[in-house]
């Protein structure tokens, strides 16, 4: 039986973290490629890839080639780089509230070479940018408000996707014991009509749900 990835030691979602640094370099496997990475405490998933990244990496299609995507919740960046590696003529915005997370994102892209990789707070995000597709791992546990207003704010800057487009829109990774169905249930009746968009579940793996949001 999946068990829930254990809770972070140190408050992940907060600007600064009480914890030492303490950065170490590790192995990983993104977009089909052995890398070596740099990690820290007070980071999420502090040393690996989380299951749920692991599950949103293999479900979610390769992201568009060109455009501006967006990594939402970034941490040390395996979603930012991947989408990166993949996509090298497109400019990946790497989002995080955690200014730790965003010096290892800055680190590990000069280490692999993407100068495709803008690491930022929110509001350094310029207002005029909006997104061929937004990849996340949520933080779902900084609680519903914050969440909700955090997905009100980034899912009304999704382009519109075309009915050929497999790659654009929003893909969401989120624990079904932690409300993946239920979140599906609020961004169709809260954002649904005030932003235009659709949701539907994409795949379910592992104990967690891929969720697809288009306009």
């Amino acid at each position: 039986m999946n068990q829930p990835d254990a809770p972070e030691p140190d408050h992940y979602f907060t600007a600064r973290p009480a914890s030492a640094e303490e950065r170490r370099t590790v192995a990983v496997r993104l977009a089909g490629r052995d890398v070596e990475v740099e990690v820290a405490s007070g980071v999420f998933s502090p040393g690996r890839v989380d299951l749920g990244t692991q599950v949103l990496l293999r479900e979610a299609p390769q992201p568009p080639a060109t455009g501006d995507l967006l990594d939402l919740g970034c941490g040390w960046g395996p979603l930012a780089l991947t989408m990166a590696l993949e996509s090298p003529d497109a400019t990946v915005w790497a989002v995080d509230v955690n200014e730790r997370a965003l010096g290892l994102v800055r680190r590990n892209a000069a280490r692999l070479g993407l100068g495709n990789v803008r690491a930022c707070l929110p509001d350094e995000v310029p207002a005029d940018v909006t997104f061929a597709a937004v990849w996340s791992n949520p933080p779902i546990r900084v609680g519903k408000e914050v969440l909700h207003g955090m997905l009100r704010t980034w899912l009304a800057r999704l382009a519109p996707a075309a009915d050929d487009d497999a790659a654009g829109g929003a893909w969401l990774v989120v624990q079904r014991n932690l409300g993946a169905d239920s979140l599906a249930r609020w961004v169709d009746a809260e954002l649904g009509a005030p932003l235009g968009v659709t949701v539907a579940r994409a795949a379910s793996a592992k104990g967690y749900r891929v969720l697809r949001v288009t306009r």
